[in-house]
């Protein structure tokens, strides 16, 4: 059976991470670099850096956060995202220690660009990102530059129809950092079921990430704010989660082979 993932997200704002609720309210948490060292400890299969004001301000990736993390010497793949827009940032991306990006305002800015990344660096190092909330039976696009949403079509998903981008990351927005807060529909109501998914916003309770692995499109459960509040997060969690088809607990560490 193939291996479900868990991701530990680390938000980033003014170069700090920091606690996001609902893409509107801000906490701070600490440096970057010690808690993507206690994802690396605790067992994380996955690290979403996720830069959330690189666009608003007209910046490109921070490269200089990635060769931080970067110097680490993590063993756990490094996914980054934030102000990736064209194949020549997309590549310093990767270059400078990511095995995957994701991107965001690039997929309704430019699908050209995109189709340039996955030529050069391949679908499957390329997700993308979509905050997502439900109206009725419908699905919203929030653009959170613009605040504002449309109607998710699907000339919006034609490049993973296409298969030029190999996960979408769906956001529940407005349950971001709300306890048990994940909506299940934006996952059943996705339109084309053979796109693998990543879930994030609102996730906390082992019976509502073990719903959501049982499903076949859920490539992924990602947390954030929920795996900064206790020493081993990501063990404890693992260890509640052992009946899905998660990694187990059990892992080896390059910082620490005691564990």
């Amino acid at each position: 059976m193939v291996k479900k993932r868990l991701v530990g997200v680390i938000t980033v704002k003014d170069g700090w991470a920091v606690q996001s609720l609902a893409y509107t309210r801000y906490l701070p948490v600490g440096r970057p670099e010690c808690l993507a060292e206690n994802l690396e400890r605790w067992g994380a299969d996955e690290i979403l850096v996720m830069c959330i004001d690189r666009t608003r301000k007209g910046f490109g990736p921070d490269l200089a956060l990635l060769k931080r993390l970067s110097s680490l010497g993590l063993s756990t793949p490094l996914t980054f995202g934030g102000g990736i827009h064209t194949l020549e940032q997309a590549s310093a991306v990767i270059q400078s220690g990511a095995e995957r990006l994701c991107v965001d305002s690039a997929l309704r800015a430019d699908n050209q660009e995109i189709r340039l990344m996955a030529e050069l660096l391949g679908a499957q190092a390329l997700i993308g990102a979509m905050p997502l909330h439900r109206e009725g039976q419908q699905l919203w696009w929030y653009d959170y530059l613009m605040k504002e949403s449309s109607l998710l079509r699907d000339t919006h998903l034609s490049l993973f129809s296409e298969r030029l981008i190999s996960e979408a990351l769906v956001i529940d927005w407005r349950h971001e950092g709300q306890r048990n807060g994940f909506d299940m529909d934006l996952v059943t109501e996705f339109p084309f079921k053979e796109v693998p998914l990543i879930t994030f916003g609102g996730l906390s309770e082992p019976a509502q990430l073990t719903s959501l692995l049982s499903l076949p499109n859920v490539s992924a459960v990602a947390v954030g704010n929920f795996l900064n509040y206790s020493e081993h997060a990501v063990q404890n969690l693992k260890g509640q989660l052992i009946k899905t088809p998660l990694r187990p607990a059990v892992f080896k560490s390059s910082m620490n082979p005691a564990i």
